[in-house]
């Protein structure tokens, strides 16, 4: 190396071993190049574990914690530099298999300085007075030995600084993505399955996805005589700005932007990526290379390489390979071409990368797929896992090798579009889909649309190749195992998947990563809690989308008699920056979510559940609604009814529906609770109360000193009994039948492929209340009312509305943002406010607590912590049902489900 070098270039991910004597400054390097975060030493390892670092009789242990630190560090994606001397294959031996195991490149920069120098160094420390005048020279020995090795034990990059002068000249260390990242590109792309020489059915589908493939004269010997054209504009994804990011600027993980390229008309440019297994088996390959080169060379495509590529790049290198699988048939094909075309073929399938790593680490393509634990990292298995994907070892009953699902315990964060396996149909399994359909065994050619998640297919023209195995022997086999016939009942990978949850993924600490606040902590005795009721109390999980969350009340009002009042809900809006907010009357019933489909086919095919009828209505902890399944049926056919009639299925696009409503009277659901709870209250006071101001009275009419303040105290009581029976009798009457129950949809949560988050509150008051006026019987339209905040008119209006609510008996209304996620805040706003009537409130606090003394003690509650769990509920809820119209796994949803039920558990005063 020259003296001259100021920079050295390592991969972005690697294990970086410092190799050099003791005193060669292998320190000073690392501290002067790396940050301190990524440095490993021996000696800080000693001294943690010795309180010494030049304690030997402790360096077993010290290199126990190094080797254990340098895993943890590289399992997590990070690069990591080893601070120890390193000359001896042995040290390094454990630090190479570290590096294997996560994938990662091992790096070796040697320090090689004179032995003088070395020894000079050691003698200015103190702490390195006991080193012997033999050390240095051994460990000299050592390193030169290395120098022959190194390649061989492993190293990928190698760098030899001789001399304290080239030590000193490098001054930055330039870290090379390695060649799977491309997390700047961001797409959109469109993803297209194994092709096996497929020509006509490629073109076929590239002009479905809005290309037009043209063939062109062939000017010269490299020419290859194809053009592809963009002659569609791209369906457009939801657009960055609606998380509060430049539409055209997308932000990869590593924090650098990347512009996403644009059309002539604003449109973003997309682009294919091709997962390999261009040819054999087909009637075309030379033609399919042609295209597929054509497009990468133009920077329209990207594509990665399948086995069966690889296996004619070794025919094309002069290795000898075996003629079976098809092979035979593309060298034939080949035979015909010029050399300049082999060559050419074989330049571009020697620079093919394993896999990529896209759009900001949520897209990894590979031929036979990638495990989470091997996405854009750098090795031999790592490339051997994208070609071939595992087997098991076995062979079935055709004679070829059974391959391991892998995609069923997939858990990583990208999603991943593979092929390698011809499937008949492709189909979603843990965020991983395989999009191989077999087009050379007469199936079909299919392509993902990313992001969109759309698949778009085009059928073989023929059979070109009978396969070995039938398209659909992986069906079956399931099929078999899971003892589900292939009928109208059969249900996809993912919902045979989910079938059983497992329990670790809703026990210990967790912590959730939500869109709307960066993390959300469930703590472990909350989650046991949680799991006991959805074990012992929930309806079947599949049901279960969305919790809601709790509600917290405005501040405590100072009006005299008034606990609660909207001018503290309007003042909390106000102070947070918003302008309107939307007042809906708060019904006395159950809260309850509705997810119904248009009929069971759509239950079986949305939310693969089979015989359960066509919904659920279940309450805030997930229990079924109804106890009676002939009233559960008749409710659900009447509100199908309804939104057939309001031709809700054919305007929303959509086979089922999520709802978040009110279902009265409070007594349906609450019966036992009003008789043991509120009801006995009453009984007891308003039979003793009276006796006891009778007899008061009689006390007092014969002038017993101290009598007239007990009466009136008892008399206050005594009307306080009244009102309080008054009060929970206005939210109960019999129900007998159908006639006696009424449903008041307030919230329009999601339809297919997509959720209502971004509509605000007032079109979801009009939308629902066009599906009310449809039964009239059945549906309660809520009254509500805009209310904007600098508009005292408007204000006077809203409060004097609640109070004549509050007057008839009503319990009060809710105060919402006028969009349902307000956008532009520092922080996240309250959902909602409830601010109930001075009536309702004695359901809550008791008969008695508006009596001098009682109300002064209500009013110093403190309403935080019940905000803090509003907040974080209500971004669980929001999570969760995002996570299923994107068709998150079961246990991605139930993580929030479950999260929502366990913060219920929290210590925090259930009357607020």
């Amino acid at each position: 190396m020259s003296s001259s070098t100021t920079s050295l270039k390592l991969p972005e991910l690697s294990l970086v071993l410092l190799i050099g004597t003791s005193g060669a400054g292998k320190s000073t390097f690392a501290r002067r190049l790396f940050s301190a975060t990524e440095i490993v030493s021996s000696d800080q390892c000693r001294a943690l574990v010795a309180d010494d670092e030049n304690d030997q009789s402790a360096t077993p242990e010290a290199f126990a914690l190094l080797h254990y630190l340098v895993g943890l560090r590289l399992k997590r994606g990070l690069l990591t530099v080893v601070d120890a001397t390193n000359v001896q294959p042995e040290a390094r031996k454990t630090l190479v298999q570290l590096a294997r195991d996560y994938h990662v490149l091992p790096t070796a920069i040697i320090l090689d300085v004179p032995d003088r120098l070395a020894e000079d160094r050691n003698r200015q420390r103190a702490e390195r007075q006991h080193l012997g005048r033999h050390v240095v020279p051994q460990q000299r020995q050592q390193l030169r030995r290395s120098l022959k090795t190194l390649k061989q034990e492993g190293f990928r990059h190698i760098y030899h600084l001789r001399g304290p002068e080239e030590v000193d000249a490098v001054q930055t260390i330039q870290r090379d993505p390695l060649y799977s990242n491309r997390k700047q590109d961001t797409g959109p792309f469109d993803i297209i399955g194994d092709v096996h020489g497929c020509y006509l059915e490629l073109v076929q589908l590239l002009t479905e996805l809005g290309y037009a493939v043209e063939e062109t004269p062939v000017t010269d010997a490299r020419d290859l005589g194809v053009r592809v054209t963009r002659v569609a504009s791209s369906p457009q994804p939801p657009s960055p700005s609606e998380k509060g990011e430049p539409d055209d600027l997308m932000v990869a993980e590593n924090g650098s932007p990347s512009l996403k390229e644009r059309g002539p008309g604003g449109e973003a440019i997309r682009k294919v990526l091709f997962l390999g297994d261009l040819v054999d088996r087909g009637p075309a390959s030379p033609q399919v290379l042609r295209l597929v080169m054509s497009m990468v060379q133009g920077g329209q495509a990207l594509c990665v390489p399948g086995n069966h590529d690889i296996k004619l790049l070794r025919y094309l290198g002069g290795k000898q390979v075996n003629e079976q699988h098809g092979f035979a048939e593309t060298v034939q094909q080949l035979a015909a071409e010029s050399d300049t075309f082999k060559s050419q073929v074989r330049q571009f399938l020697d620079g093919l990368v394993s896999h990529y790593v896209l759009d900001g680490g949520q897209l990894v393509v590979a031929h036979a797929g990638m495990r989470a634990e091997m996405q854009g990292r750098g090795s031999g298995a790592v490339r051997a896992f994208a070609l071939f994907g595992e087997t098991t070892g076995e062979i079935d009953e055709f004679g070829l090798p059974v391959r391991y699902n892998w995609a069923s315990e997939y858990r990583g964060r990208a999603t991943v579009v593979y092929g390698h396996t011809p499937v008949p149909d492709a189909e979603w399994l843990n965020n991983t889909i395989d999009i191989d359909t077999g087009c050379v065994f007469g199936g079909r050619l299919t392509a993902l649309r990313y992001p969109e998640r759309e698949l778009v297919s085009v059928p073989a023209q023929q059979v070109y190749c009978e396969p070995v195995r039938p398209l659909d022997y992986l069906r079956r086999l399931a099929e078999a195992n899971n003892e589900k016939p292939a009928t109208n009942n059969h249900l996809s990978a993912q919902q045979q998947h989910d079938d059983l949850l497992d329990i670790r993924d809703v026990t210990g600490k967790q912590i959730i990563k939500t869109r709307l606040l960066p993390s959300v902590t469930i703590r472990e005795e909350n989650a046991v809690a949680a799991l006991e009721v959805m074990s012992r109390f929930a309806l079947n999980p599949k049901w279960l989308l969305y919790l809601p969350p709790t509600m917290s009340p405005s501040e405590t009002s100072a009006l005299p008699d008034m606990l609660e009042h909207p001018a503290e809900a309007f003042e909390y809006f106000r102070r947070q920056g918003l302008e309107r907010v939307v007042c809906e009357e708060k019904h006395m019933g159950s809260r309850v979510v509705v997810v119904l489909a248009k009929d069971e086919n759509a239950a079986r095919r949305r939310f693969g559940v089979v015989g359960e009828g066509p919904g659920k209505v279940y309450t805030r902890t997930g229990r079924n609604f109804f106890t009676d399944s002939n009233l559960e049926a008749a409710f659900l056919t009447r509100l199908q009814d309804a939104l057939t009639a309001n031709n809700f299925w054919e305007r929303f696009g959509t086979e089922w529906v999520c709802l978040d409503a009110e279902l009265l009277p409070w007594s349906a659901k609450a019966q036992q609770l009003i008789k043991d709870q509120y009801a006995a209250v009453a009984a007891a006071a308003t039979a003793a109360l009276p006796e006891a101001v009778a007899a008061l009275t009689q006390a007092a009419s014969r002038g017993l000193d101290g009598v007239e303040a007990l009466l009136a105290r008892t008399s206050a009581r005594q009307t306080a009994a009244q009102h309080y029976a008054e009060a929970y009798r206005r939210y109960c009457w019999p129900v007998d039948s159908l006639a006696d129950l009424r449903l008041a949809p307030f919230h329009l949560l999601a339809t297919e492929g997509r959720t209502y988050f971004d509509k605000d509150h007032a079109w979801h008051m009009e939308t629902l209340r066009a599906i009310c006026l449809a039964d009239e019987g059945l549906l309660r339209a809520t009254p509500y009312r805009v209310v904007h905040l600098q508009d005292i008119a408007d204000v006077e209006a809203a409060t004097q509305w609640w109070l004549d609510l509050t007057a008839a008996g009503g319990e009060g209304m809710v105060v919402k943002p006028y969009d349902f996620i307000p956008t532009g805040q520092k922080t996240l706003v309250q959902p909602a406010l409830k601010c109930r009537g001075r009536e309702y409130l004695r359901i809550i606090y008791g008969p008695d607590y508006l009596l001098p003394g009682n109300l002064e003690r209500l009013r110093e509650r403190n309403v935080k912590s019940k905000r803090n769990l509003a907040l974080r509920e209500f971004t669980l809820g929001v999570e969760g049902l995002e996570r299923f119209v994107a068709g998150a796994p079961l246990r991605e949803v139930h993580q929030c489900v479950f999260g929502v039920l366990a913060l219920e558990s929290e210590a925090v005063d259930p009357r607020l």
